[in-house]
């Protein structure tokens, strides 16, 4: 394996992470289910597959486009750049003012499988964020890639999304306490702020190597 395609998928897995990880209907949805203890397996399992085909479907979409089209490359590149700069700024103001999800306003009536099935559905897929963070931004970054390094990124991106929505899933009774303090969500703001400005940084000075801060 080239020792390239390790830092590709760490590339692919922080950046992923940095996005998921936000206060949101979809987010508060899944830690609700965990809290009853209702169809958690379920709703894990419908974000994940939901994030995991638009992974694909970006990085799949835009490699093609990119061979057909070189200046596409570019333009995503820089408009991812703007993105995550713009997304680290955003995550760093947050931070001054951090808010938390408030456990005690989350519906505890129980649901049926098919309307649990019907609510993560439309919570994963009518948001238009999710397309975003997964088909352009995803699948723009990814399009500097070759395939093999495309493939790699691809499947950072998708572990990230799979450890995050079972972990709030199954974790949600130890992590509530976490998910009720707004200083927890000011630290982690802050960490998402320099992950996604390092990651800027890593494309928009391709020939420094920023490689070995990874190793530390």
């Amino acid at each position: 394996m080239p020792e390239f395609l390790p830092i590709v998928f760490l590339n692919g897995f922080t950046l992923f992470a940095g996005l998921i990880i936000a206060i949101g209907a979809q987010n508060a949805y899944v830690l609700r289910q965990g809290l009853k203890r209702e169809h958690v397996f379920a709703t894990a399992s419908i974000c994940f597959l939901c994030d995991a085909t638009l992974i694909i479907i970006g990085t799949i979409g835009f490699g093609t486009l990119s061979s057909n089209i070189p200046e596409l490359t570019n333009i995503a590149l820089w408009a991812g750049v703007v993105f995550l700069l713009f997304y680290g700024l955003y995550s760093f103001k947050s931070a001054f003012a951090p808010a938390a999800i408030d456990i005690d306003k989350l519906d505890i009536q129980p649901t049926s499988l098919w309307s649990n099935v019907l609510t993560t559905l439309a919570l994963s897929l009518l948001n238009p964020h999710v397309y975003l963070d997964t088909v352009v931004l995803v699948g723009g970054l990814a399009a500097q890639y070759t395939v093999s390094e495309r493939i790699f990124f691809a499947l950072g991106a998708i572990l990230a999304s799979f450890i995050w929505f079972f972990a709030l899933a199954y974790g949600a009774v130890w992590l509530t306490p976490f998910f009720q303090r707004p200083s927890a969500w000011r630290i982690l703001d802050i960490i998402i702020g320099c992950i996604m400005w390092f990651i800027a940084a890593l494309l928009i000075f391709p020939t420094v190597n920023f490689n070995q801060f990874w190793a530390l």
